[in-house]
């Protein structure tokens, strides 16, 4: 062989011997089983390969809501009423034309007596009462004044009385029968601005005092002592129980005249007004 090809085979031998050097050695074990188990999940001979488990997440809290309350139902309309004490026998007239207050206050005692017999009716009764009132009164004409009238009231057993003065005539009559609903005793009026006494026994109104804070009094039932004489200058006495409109009360029912009689009160319309035990 020359030179040449000898070199050339000679080149040929170390190229072989480069690529063998380069070529990565495979392990026969790893080649028989597979990719490596570091790279790789080896399960258990016979068991099925299970899904990644799944972070249970809870419901979601629902608060429950309560129902809408109802609306309130509507209060009832104001109704008629009626109260009165009244019963045959119960009037008294007054046996002189001086003796107004005293015939009230018998009256009064009749309307509120439980044996509703007219147990005071006697004109000698009245006349003591008279003197009682009149000793307990003070004015400029000498007789009995509308608190010589509540003061003999209560003291005879049918108080406490008190009087009142009340510039408004639509609130005399509602504070005069609210007093006759939660006491059960007569209210008296002082009449013809001051100069005569009647007794309220009763009342008609849309809406029950014990209600309704606001009630309109339609009628009054009224007894005068006077009757049936009257007077000239205010008319004629209704008969006993009479339920007159408030209309036809003020014909004769009016503010009290300050010259009257002398007194602390404002000018208004005059109750003698029945007031609850303390």
């Amino acid at each position: 062989m020359t030179g040449a090809p000898a070199r050339l085979l000679a080149g040929f031998a170390v190229l072989a011997t480069l690529l063998t050097a380069c070529t990565p050695v495979a392990d026969l074990n790893e080649t028989a089983a597979g990719p490596s188990a570091a790279g790789s999940t080896v399960l258990p001979t016979g068991t099925p390969p299970q899904a990644p488990s799944a972070t249970a997440v809870p419901p979601p809290s629902v608060t429950a809501v309560p129902p809408a309350p109802a609306p309130p139902a509507p209060a009832p309309p104001p109704e008629a009423f009626a109260l009165n004490l009244y019963q045959e026998g119960d009037f008294v007239p007054q046996y002189t034309f001086d003796w107004c207050v005293a015939a009230s206050i018998q009256m009064a005692h009749n309307l509120t007596d439980g044996t509703r017999g007219a147990s005071w009716a006697g004109a000698a009764q009245q006349g003591e009462l008279w003197e009682m009132a009149r000793a307990r009164s003070s004015n400029a004409f000498n007789g009995a004044n509308p608190r010589g009238w509540a003061q003999v009231l209560t003291e005879v057993g049918m108080g406490p009385y008190t009087v009142v003065s009340i510039a408004n005539y639509e609130d005399t009559l509602q504070t005069a029968a609210r007093a006759i609903a939660e006491t059960g005793r007569p209210v008296g009026l002082v009449m013809w601005s001051g100069r005569h006494a009647w007794v309220m026994s009763g009342f008609e109104s849309v809406g029950d005092p014990a209600r309704f804070p606001e009630f309109h009094v339609t009628g009054v039932h009224v007894l005068d002592p006077l009757y049936p004489h009257g007077s000239g200058q205010w008319g004629p006495s209704p008969e006993p129980n009479s339920l007159l409109t408030p209309e036809q009360l003020a014909t004769q029912f009016v503010v009290r005249e300050p010259r009257r009689w002398s007194t602390d009160l404002p000018t208004g319309y005059l109750l003698v007004l029945p007031v609850a035990a303390a």
